[in-house]
Order: structure tokens, then C-alpha cells, then sequence
């Protein structure tokens, strides 16, 4: 297949990139900048000019594509999230570009969208099971990626128009741990004795390393149109950060205070649910097997060599 990639040069995107290259289809990805057509010319991968916002150009860009996987982000690192704005960016892209990418690649009689979203769009659910039936609490925060998803159905809102057989599927990822700037300014807290850890300890959150990102865009080119979640077995918050200590060699590592939280608004709220998170309809349906379907320091020691290098 060919296939069109937004957000090539970011963690997902690259992964994705590499993923589907692997395979055998034929990757073309946007490029916002003559530094990242580079950046993908370098990955052996075709970049074509275009903005994110800009749907004619988009329709050009995915002119004889298959499928057009949107996995473009701006997701703002550290205590920089806290800042007024912060957000701005990330959630054009997903309120404002999902819906030109969506309509774009249906102009270009694209077949396939895959979307990418987040499983911490979920509601609290404590320590019970969490499936796609689950129900999910929209906030000021998690609208955006709520929009996104909604601009995939679109895509493939097929009532009026006979014959066609677009496809959407839309990708609920976990907290992306591994080689990415948030897990290394986690690290770097980490040593310094600063908390890194938030909502309960004993609650649960879901994660996914960024090669099972690449794996699962490849096995959703052939899935059932749908929402799935995607990601490592669900893990206990504290078993989180206490990989976090063990990977740089501390005793332990703290959690963020309940006022900090509260000062953070929506935009930590979601971060702190419990979300015991089931990945299993994905694999069924799909076929897809995570390559790290559980989350133990391991994940993060190519981190702590590469820093120490």
C-alpha cells in the first residue's frame, strides 16, 4: 500500500515510518519545513511540502495514497506545560487539523484513515477493567482528541455516497514511555529527587512503548473500522515510578502533591485517572502482538546508557 504520513519526524511518526517501510508499503509523509523533508529524505522516506491546516494541499499531497495515517502532535514537555498556552498548538492540531486531514483524504479518494488518540480520554473506572464500550469523560482538555475521533467517523460516513468503502480506525494510545523527550525530562526529575508520579499510587495507567506504536499503525492498515486501545498490559502507578528510581539508580521516587494537581486544572486531571486499560479487542481483531507487553524498567534503560554516554 501507499501510504500518506502525518507527524513523520515525531516519536510515533518515526516508528510508524520505520514500521511500515519494513513491510514493504510505500511511505510518503508530510513535510512542514525544508529541515524535516530532509530529516525524512534521511529516514528514506518522500516528504511532501504542505500544511497540516491547509486541505488543497493536502489533497495534492495524498493524490494515489491508500491510507493516510494522522499521528501529528505538539505536545508541550515538563513544567513548560503549565504555562498559559502551552496547549494552544497540540490542540489545533487535533480540534482543527484532524478535520482537514480527514476531509483531505477523502477528496483524494484515500480508502483508509487511522487517527491517532489517547486512552486517557477514559473516565475513572478505580480497578475495574476498561474496555472501547467503557465511558469516557470529556473535559477542556480531552475535547480536542474527542474532535479528532470524531472528524475519523466522518471520513467514513458513508450514507450518502453508494459503492464507497472508506475505512476509519482510530488508535487509543497509552502514555508513550521510552525513547521520547517526556520520559527523559522524567528521568532527569528522577535524579534529582523531584516527583515525578501522578493520581494514586495504587491506581492504575496505561502505556505503550514507541516501537508498538509503529507495529500497531501496520496492523491497523488491515483491521476492522473501529476504536481500539493500544498498549503494554495496564500498570500500577507506583510500579511506574518505582521503575522510574530503579532505571537511574534511586531509592525511590515521589508523586506530585494534591495541590499541585489542583493548580494544574484539566490539563493534569486526565493524566491522574485510574485506568486499568484492556488492549485484548485490538489484538483479537487485528492480529497485533506488542513486542513490550509489559512495562518494567527495561523500558527505559537505553535512556540512562545514552545520557550517561
Amino acid at each position: 500500500m501507499k501510504v500518506f504520513v502525518t507527524g513523520a519526524t515525531g516519536v510515533m511518526g518515526r516508528s510508524v515510518s520505520s514500521a511500515l517501510h519494513d513491510a514493504g508499503h510505500d511511505v510518503v509523509a508530510l513535510a512542514r519545513s525544508a529541515e524535516s523533508e530532509r530529516a525524512l529524505a534521511e529516514q528514506g522516506i518522500v516528504g511532501v511540502r504542505a500544511s497540516l491546516f491547509d486541505r488543497d494541499g493536502l489533497v495534492h499531497a495524498m493524490a494515489g495514497c491508500d491510507a493516510v495515517a494522522n499521528l501529528a502532535t505538539h505536545m508541550p514537555v515538563g513544567n513548560s506545560t503549565m504555562r498559559p498556552g502551552a496547549w494552544k498548538s497540540n490542540d489545533r492540531i487535533h480540534a482543527e487539523g484532524s478535520r482537514a486531514v480527514a476531509s483531505a483524504a477523502r477528496e483524494a479518494g484515500v480508502e483508509r484513515l487511522i487517527q491517532e488518540s489517547v486512552s486517557f480520554v477514559y473516565a475513572d473506572q478505580a480497578d475495574r477493567w476498561i474496555d472501547e464500550d467503557s465511558p469516557i469523560a470529556v473535559s477542556c482538555a480531552s475535547e480536542p482528541v474527542v474532535l479528532a475521533e470524531a472528524h475519523a467517523e466522518q471520513f467514513a460516513d458513508t450514507r450518502n455516497v453508494a459503492d464507497d468503502h472508506r475505512t476509519a480506525v482510530v488508535l487509543r494510545f497509552g502514555t508513550i514511555v521510552g525513547d521520547d523527550a517526556v520520559t527523559r525530562w522524567r528521568l532527569a526529575r528522577v535524579r534529582s529527587g523531584h516527583a515525578v508520579g501522578l493520581g494514586k499510587p495504587r491506581s492504575w495507567t496505561h502505556v505503550v512503548h514507541p516501537d508498538d506504536i509503529g507495529t500497531a499503525v501496520l496492523a491497523a492498515l488491515g483491521a476492522p473500522a473501529g476504536t481500539y486501545n493500544v498498549g503494554a498490559e495496564p500498570v500500577r502507578r507506583a510500579d511506574l515510578v518505582a521503575a522510574f528510581a530503579e532505571a537511574v539508580g534511586q531509592e525511590e521516587a515521589g508523586f506530585y502533591r494534591r495541590l499541585v494537581l489542583r493548580l494544574g486544572g484539566d490539563r493534569l486531571e486526565w493524566l491522574t485517572r485510574s485506568q486499568r486499560v484492556s488492549s485484548t479487542r485490538f489484538r483479537r481483531l487485528a492480529g497485533w502482538e506488542p513486542a513490550h507487553p509489559r512495562f518494567d524498567a527495561g523500558w527505559l534503560t537505553p535512556m540512562v546508557i545514552a545520557d550517561a554516554g
